[in-house]
């Protein structure tokens, strides 16, 4: 075997190429200092990333505060609040029928265990009509339980002399919604001569879930999705319990989890904040997140990144948290799903990050050097 006879020498000046490469590299921030950083931002204005993002960059001011979610409603919002009154229930197909005809009794026997055909009731076939003796078919779909039983009695008059027909619907088929997502009991329910509010679809589910985001419903009719929620609907001047389901509605919950804001950089604690029901201020999320870290925050540099997938830039707002004037701006700010809350570290941070990179190759060099 062959041995270099300054092998020392060798490692060392190895070593000290290593500490080179690496010392070089800090001067251009984008290797060796650890974490996120912000970059160089203009002070407002269009900007376009390395990566072909574009941007709007606003420094946040009241001028620039944007506006709270939900206070201009939409034109299909609000057609939707006007159009979903409470309604009289009208008959089905489906829906079964109890008629009576107390003065004849062996015309419609009462007795429910007989073999009479009309124990279990009068069904409401899919054209719409009932089958009932002496008159043979007559319509029933679309009619209200007093007006078909007017018109049933009227056609029972040219036959019957003491005509007092006593209709009522006994089992409800013909109307129906469907509930899904974050409740206890999904699945489909019926909606009966009593009208079927949003809370009550919801409380006829079990209700929602813990994870459930009551400020995120999904309300589709006729092939048209209804943003919901029940905060919202406050501010419109509406609630949940002026909206009626109707026939063929579908209503998903959406999880909590579709609805956070995440946080990023020098913060006290580094976890997804949630937007509860009552809404959320970006003076929350500090809050939520235990403030900033008083040894490595820089409280002058802290960033909104707002993503709109109908707007073709990306938002980055921006606030100094130095003066206690801001706390106002933070407060009236409000949160949106998805919203990513970034805070920068001071120089000093990034100095101390650089050089407790380099330590452990500082460390290499003094053991290489001792061999």
């Amino acid at each position: 075997m062959i041995f270099s006879k300054n092998p020392p020498v060798f490692c060392v000046t190895i070593a000290c190429a290593i500490i080179i490469g690496l010392t070089t590299g800090c001067t251009t921030t984008h290797t060796i200092s650890a974490g996120l950083k912000s970059g160089d931002l203009p002070a407002s204005g269009a900007f376009t990333a390395e990566n072909g993002i574009e941007f709007d960059i606003q420094p946040l001011t009241l001028a620039t505060l944007p506006t709270k979610l939900a206070t201009v409603p939409s034109s299909e919002l609000s057609r939707l609040i006007r159009t979903s009154g409470r309604i009289d229930y009208r008959i089905t197909q489906g829906d079964i029928l109890s008629i009576i005809l107390t003065e004849y009794p062996d015309i419609t026997p009462i007795s429910v265990g007989g073999n009479t055909p009309y124990a279990s009731g009068f069904p409401v076939d899919q054209q719409g009509y009932v089958k009932f003796p002496l008159i043979g078919r007559i319509k029933a779909s679309g009619l209200s339980v007093p007006q078909f039983t007017a018109n049933l009695q009227k056609q029972l008059q040219r036959y019957l002399k003491f005509s007092d027909p006593q209709v009522k619907i006994i089992d409800y088929r013909g109307n129906k919604f469907f509930i899904d997502g974050e409740v206890k009991q999904p699945g489909e329910f019926n909606i009966t001569d009593a009208p079927v509010s949003l809370y009550g679809a919801i409380s006829m589910a079990g209700g929602a879930l813990p994870t459930g985001d009551s400020n995120n419903i999904i309300l589709s009719r006729n092939g048209v999705n209804y943003n919901l929620g029940l905060q919202s609907l406050r501010q419109l001047g509406s609630s949940a319990n002026t909206i009626y389901v109707q026939n063929g509605d579908s209503i998903h919950v959406n999880s909590q989890n579709r609805n956070k804001v995440y946080v990023l950089g020098e913060f006290g604690k580094v976890d997804p904040v949630p937007i509860l029901e009552q809404g959320l201020s970006l003076a929350h999320v500090l809050g939520e997140s235990r403030g900033l870290d008083s040894n490595t925050a820089n409280a002058a540099k802290i960033y909104v990144v707002r993503d709109n997938p109908n707007y073709p830039r990306t938002t980055i707002y921006y606030i100094d948290m130095q003066t206690i004037t801001s706390f106002s701006l933070a407060n009236r700010f409000e949160m949106h799903p998805n919203d990513i809350v970034y805070v920068d570290p001071t120089g000093l941070t990034r100095w101390n990050r650089v050089i407790s990179a380099l330590l452990p190759s500082t460390s290499a060099v003094s053991i290489l050097s001792g061999l």
